[in-house]
Formats: C-alpha cells, structure tokens, sequence
C-alpha cells in the first residue's frame, strides 16, 4: 500500500503490524481516553474510528498509516493472534493519514530495507505536522509508561493476582460504597498504609458515575467466567480491575509502583457501575 495525505513517499508499505483506534480498544500510550488518542495523531474522534497500519517503506523509514477500514484491521490482527498468515493490504482509499514514526516499540523489521529510522521531514510540510511518532522511554516514568503499566497487568492479571496475599490486600483500601456504586469513597481497612493518590483516584472513578467522561476512558472487555476486566483512566491515574475479583491501581506520583484495592464488599458496585458505562469491543 502506499499513503497520501503526509505520503508515504512513493514505495509500498511494508506492513509489520496493526493496531485498533476504536472507543472500546485504542493504544493506551497515546491518551486517556479515545478522543485524546486521536488528538495524539491529528485525527478527527470518528465514532467508528481507525486502523493503524504500522510499518517501513522501500527505504527503511518507519511509518503510521490510519485508514478507516476498521474491519479490514480487525480480520488482519485476530487471524496473526491465531497464528495465521494474513496479506493486509489496505486499499489506498481507505488511507486518511500517515504519519512519520512508530506510536509503538515495533520488534520486527522488514527485510531487505534499511534499518528503521525516521524519515526525513517533507520540505514542503506546513508547521502543523506533527514530529515523528516514537513509543515513550522504558527508564521514564509519566502517564504513557503509566498507561502502559496497566495494560501489561490486565494482559498478565493471572500473574499478578497471584502475587497478592490476602494480608497484602488487607493493608490496601476499598471504596465504601453501596450496591450501585455512588456513596461517598472513604478508607477502609487499616487506612494509614494507603496512599491518598488511591482515595483520589477512586474518588474520581466514583464520579464518572454522575459524569460519564469522554469515550474510551473506560473500557470493558472479556474475563474469564461471566466477569469483565475493566481498564479506566484520569489524571495520573490508571486502574485495572475485574469485576468478579480485586482491583489495582497505578499512580503518576508512584513511578512503577502497582497498588492493590480489596474487593471487600463494595468495591463490586464500583466496577459494576463502571462497566455498565464502558465502551466494550464489538
């Protein structure tokens, strides 16, 4: 495939691998929330949203083509986590922008090009193009490392939950709230080990249930059994959870710390609540 918009000079695409940019399943790294990830790639909140095709063209460089074939990308990727071989080739009418750079760490590189380097800047840009897309610094800490954090819990949650004791859980804090999630957020439970980064953050979970937040920050997707894993976002914050169990939380002010919530009683009208407002995957 070949770009337009930002071009992806005059060679073909060497796909490497996609992503999703929906409401319910975005890359976590870019924003918050769905409209913020888009505002990170200069790309209208389309309510059916975007694939992000990732890869090099005939000269190495990297680039993020987002084309509005949602479907073609959701094929591609279920048939690669399958371990099946699939020829995604997007038509160059679906292509809405590429842009210079990779949002992502990218392992795999296409052969017989040079290594992946950025492209060289388009002489004739307008000063809105935006830099070249690079994943943020492993050895930083900030909200996209944050972000990310999250994510790697909630695709290891087996791993994690098995590190925490009933003792460990015991000295976290769970949110006083009734069945449907909307009474006050208080300690509970040996107050004086919980930082107040996670009151605040529950808090502020708490009041996405009177003021639902933009689209995408909070997301519900599949667990196993009948429950849910439920991914939400604020400032500085990220939280992790599943509907039939505990809930983790990460914090800007905590650089890699992952902070445990007992479930307790409470904490299940909390994620239910949030779930019941969650963007889900179709």
């Amino acid at each position: 495939m070949t770009g337009t918009d930002n071009a992806v000079a005059d060679d073909a695409l060497y796909v490497l691998t996609a992503v999703l940019l929906t409401p319910a399943q975005f890359p976590s790294v870019l924003g918050d929330d769905y409209p913020a990830a888009c505002a990170a790639l200069g790309l209208d909140p389309s309510a059916t949203g975007y694939g992000l095709v990732i890869g090099q063209d005939g000269e190495g460089a990297r680039w993020t083509v987002a084309i509005d074939d949602v479907s073609l990308v959701a094929v591609a990727i279920a048939s690669w986590d399958c371990g099946m071989e699939y020829d995604l080739s997007p038509d160059e009418r679906s292509v809405v922008r590429a842009l210079p750079g990779w949002p992502l760490a990218v392992a795999v590189t296409a052969p017989g090009v040079a290594a992946p380097h950025d492209p060289a800047p388009d002489p004739e840009a307008d000063d809105e193009e935006l830099p070249p897309l690079a994943p943020p610094d492993p050895d930083a800490w900030g909200p996209a490392q944050r972000r990310l954090g999250a994510d790697v819990v909630a695709s290891q949650w087996a791993d994690w939950r098995e590190q925490i004791s009933d003792e460990t859980v015991g000295r976290s804090v769970a949110p006083d709230t009734d069945s449907t999630g909307r009474e006050d957020i208080v300690p509970d439970s040996a107050p004086s080990g919980a930082h107040p980064g996670v009151r605040r953050a529950l808090a502020e979970a708490r009041a996405y249930l009177d003021a639902p937040p933009p689209p995408g920050r909070i997301r519900s997707s599949f667990a196993p059994g009948d429950a849910r894993t439920i991914r939400a976002d604020g400032p500085g914050w990220s939280m992790v959870a599943r509907t039939d169990d505990m809930a983790f939380l990460l914090l800007d002010e905590m650089p890699g710390e992952i902070l445990p919530v007992r479930r307790g009683g409470r904490l299940p009208g909390l994620l239910k609540a949030l779930d019941a407002l969650a963007a889900r995957p179709s």
